[in-house]
């Protein structure tokens, strides 16, 4: 696994938090903190709680991730 290989996983949103930021609880039952992605702030898509995204998360620090993809609701 190189540098710029990126893990990708899916969860849901539990939480909104200031600054473009969620907590997302994978479907593992790990919690992550996230952020938004530039293509998602550009085109103003916004985050609910409930919310299935996927996120990317660099090997190296497995509590921060970067929403790439935000889905339907789930439920």
């Amino acid at each position: 696994m190189s540098k710029e290989d990126n893990l990708q996983f899916t969860g849901t949103v539990i939480d909104l938090l200031p600054e473009s930021r969620c907590m997302v609880e994978l479907d593992n039952g790990h919690k992550v903190l996230c952020y938004t992605a530039g293509k998602l702030k550009k085109f103003k898509i916004r985050m609910l709680v409930g919310d299935t995204v996927t996120i990317e998360m660099t090997p190296y620090d497995l509590t921060k991730g970067r929403i790439t993809f935000r889905g339907k609701k789930r439920g």
